[in-house]
């Protein structure tokens, strides 16, 4: 996963809100996804193994996109490409984090390819 670079004098941001929750259970910190309002544990275990298989999931997709936006934005045909310091910079990586991103989305995207999906969506 990602290594963010510590950073003292900025505040920790918060992590991005899920969007399929209604904003009324957002606002409330003990709400998620319904977990709170089961009562059986095998019920609860059940849910709770699904939405942990679900965001394991939407987190490597998401690492995906990085790659594939860390490779575009570092493409040398780019007149205003970005280095990878630019780029971990931007992503909170260190650099060393941000050329293995770079070389993976690179990966991927001649994947796509080669596989006849022409786009660099890492589906």
């Amino acid at each position: 996963m990602a290594e963010p670079t510590p950073r003292r004098h900025e505040t920790r941001r918060r992590p991005a809100s899920l969007l399929f929750e209604p904003v009324e259970a957002v606002s409330d910190p003990e709400h998620f996804f319904d977990l709170e309002s089961m009562d059986d544990p095998r019920d609860v275990l059940a849910r709770a193994t699904e939405l942990t298989q679900a965001f394991s999931a939407a987190a490597d997709r998401a690492m995906e996109f990085q790659a594939i936006a860390a490779a575009q934005l570092a493409d040398p045909r780019r007149f205003d490409r970005l280095t990878p310091a630019d780029i971990a910079d931007r992503a909170e990586w260190t650099e060393d984090y941000a050329v293995k991103m770079v070389e993976f989305g690179r990966d991927l995207m001649r994947t796509a390819t080669a596989e006849g999906r022409g786009s660099a969506d890492p589906v």
